[in-house]
């Protein structure tokens, strides 16, 4: 099932493409849309440090630091409500109902991080940075998504968030009520020529 719904959404695609007039590939994007669109809340997270920990430490040590955040970061996700769609060399990509829950899930990671950091020498510690987003994304079975949520949490938690760092952008906690006591200060990032208005928001406060 999960390999024919990839294959026809590659198929899909392979139509767009060869379409020749603009209303062909609207019909194909339409179909798309339909088929494989669905509102989620994007989050996605990085491991800090991989060039300097791979040039002292070699490939295995940080290899050995990814397993260790894979089997960290599921059962976090889980218990916010989300569900990891892939993980994908060190980074985590999931899909939450709501940016609440996924904001809960990176405060918690990161907590949970730090609690591990504890009991490793100091070259094992993990830290990680979160980008969050939420809109309609394409959703191809249960292990890959695209859109522009995923672009854009992408681009704050792997290319823009430091070490232990938290962003969330500011469409995403605008979702987020008041009530429930999230503390963020709001910043104007840009990247690649595109400016993002995000909250950053420090976990230790939360």
């Amino acid at each position: 099932m999960e390999q024919d719904l990839e294959r026809h959404f590659q198929d899909l695609l392979l139509a767009y493409s060869q379409q020749i007039y603009p209303e062909g590939r609207k019909q194909v994007e339409d179909t798309l849309w339909k088929e494989y669109g669905a509102e989620h809340t994007v989050f996605v997270l990085d491991m800090s440090g991989f060039s300097l920990l791979c040039r002292k430490y070699g490939i295995i040590h940080y290899l050995s630091m990814v397993r260790r955040m894979q089997l960290t970061a599921a059962p976090v996700v889980k218990s916010c409500g989300g569900r990891v769609v892939k993980f994908e060399a060190d980074n985590c990509f999931a899909v939450f109902p709501d940016p609440l829950s996924a904001v809960r899930s990176a405060i918690a990671m990161q907590f949970a991080f730090d609690a591990a950091n504890l009991l490793t020498p100091d070259e094992l510690d993990i830290r990680i940075s979160c980008g969050i987003d939420c809109g309609r994304i394409l959703m191809v079975g249960e292990h890959d998504c695209f859109g522009e949520a995923v672009n854009r949490a992408c681009k704050l938690g792997e290319d823009i968030a430091s070490a232990s760092e938290i962003l969330v952008t500011q469409d995403a906690m605008g979702l987020i009520p008041p009530e429930a006591g999230i503390k963020y200060s709001e910043v104007s990032l840009s990247i690649s020529g595109i400016t993002i208005p995000a909250c950053t928001i420090d976990y230790r406060t939360n």
